[in-house]
């Protein structure tokens, strides 16, 4: 089965192709037929796209909106230029779309008919930046393949529907839950969700003997317990904003801080979200960038006071929810990095873990500095306690393959 996947933003799009079935999960067989991205939806759009692994190709075309992206691309895909083995939009069988907020009603990956838009259109007012984004993308898709073809939203918050109320609740006027459901759903479900499945495979335990952390840490950053193959507990809450220090995201803070910068600064509590969200974390604190590359660079080559303090917070934040989740869970088999940071830099893992041996952990040097450009493998010291690994995500694999399971009525993995 040919599936789009698609991610769509206010101004920006991701999206592939992807051929899979049963058996191709199975054996891990999927192939990748095309990707690629669209950003400044909305007047003149940069594409980049290739198919399979061939160099992207960058160009730049008009393009009004998500529905005007989506047909560019639906276009793209069946046309002799792109290279793509398909002719026609019939080889596209279904569309998988990244949904941010399912709220408490979707727990799972669900087709989407007329009684989940209704739901979903029910929770923008929980993620107003994103939910009504990815609704324009399905109904795009809908317009640009036609009615027929099966739709399928694979939200982030899906995997963390197994967090115990000790986990999900605030400590806040329990009637805040019961009438407005004011309560931590956790993101970046569908990432630590395929990490745990990734980890299951490669050490062949089965999902009840799974108890692991997993830390996905790029531009957003999440922390995650899973027992039993469950999420028990995450860091990111009632937004995104919660948890750990991010790209521009602040993370934890006491929450009198608004009020009073607030008062200070004459800001409205609009100003102040924008900013806890996209002038603060590494951003805020080096005043410099929200890239680690280029923090790391700058703390080596010149020393820069605030680009090495951005990072050692940034580290010191991880340490503390390894400790917390460590305690919560009774200890882990293993921590998994992923994500843009955690995947490639070496340097942050190894500052992550220095300092935790008494937990268990331990970090190979050596090993540990091999697995750089995405490269996937284990770097714990021979004979520690704690497994320690890097896994790749792959959202949209899972997303694919979520839509495959959904449309044919197989069991969701």
């Amino acid at each position: 089965m040919h599936i789009l996947v698609l991610n769509v933003g206010s101004s920006s799009l991701k999206f592939q192709l992807i051929e899979t079935d049963g058996a191709a999960i199975a054996e891990a067989r999927d192939r990748r037929i095309a990707r690629g991205q669209i950003e400044r939806i909305g007047g003149e759009a940069i594409l980049t796209l290739s198919a399979s692994n061939e160099r992207p190709v960058k160009t730049t075309t008009v393009l009004r909106d998500q529905a005007a992206a989506v047909e560019h691309i639906v276009k793209w895909l069946t046309s002799d230029e792109s290279g793509v083995p398909i002719t026609s939009i019939g080889e596209i069988q279904a569309v998988g779309h990244r949904v941010v907020h399912g709220g408490e009603q979707c727990s799972q990956s669900v087709r989407v008919d007329d009684r989940v838009w209704h739901e979903l259109e029910e929770l923008i007012d929980l993620a107003p930046l994103h939910n009504p984004h990815n609704l324009r993308g399905i109904a795009a898709a809908r317009a640009a393949l036609g009615p027929g073809i099966p739709q399928v939203a694979v939200f982030d918050t899906a995997f963390h529907h197994t967090l115990p109320e000790t986990a999900y609740l605030y400590a806040i006027p329990y009637q805040l839950y019961r009438r407005y459901r004011v309560r931590r759903y956790g993101f970046h479900g569908t990432s630590h969700r395929y990490i745990a499945y990734r980890y299951r495979q490669l050490t062949q335990r089965t999902r009840e003997a799974t108890k692991i952390i997993t830390l996905h840490l790029g531009n957003g950053c999440s922390a995650c317990a899973i027992s039993e193959g469950k999420s028990v507990d995450t860091s990111m809450g009632f937004t995104p904003l919660e948890g750990l220090m991010m790209g521009t995201r602040s993370g934890d803070l006491d929450p009198a801080i608004l009020d009073f910068i607030s008062a200070k600064e004459g800001l409205s509590l609009g100003d102040i979200d924008s900013m806890l969200n996209k002038q603060s974390g590494l951003l805020g604190v080096s005043g410099l960038t929200a890239d680690m590359r280029e923090l790391l660079a700058e703390a080596a080559e010149h020393d820069d006071r605030r680009a090495r303090i951005a990072v050692d917070l940034f580290c010191y934040r991880v340490k503390k929810y390894l400790g917390s989740y460590l305690a919560a869970m009774n200890g882990a088999d293993a921590i998994v990095f992923a994500g843009g940071i955690g995947e490639h830099a070496a340097a942050i893992r190894d500052r992550i873990c220095a300092g935790l041996e008494w937990l268990g952990i331990e970090a190979d040097a050596a090993k540990n500095a091999a697995l750089t450009s995405g490269s996937e493998g284990r770097f714990d010291r021979d004979g520690a306690r704690v497994e320690l690994w890097v896994i790749p995500t792959d959202e949209e694999l899972l997303i694919a393959r979520d839509t495959w399971r959904v449309v044919t009525g197989a069991e969701l993995g």
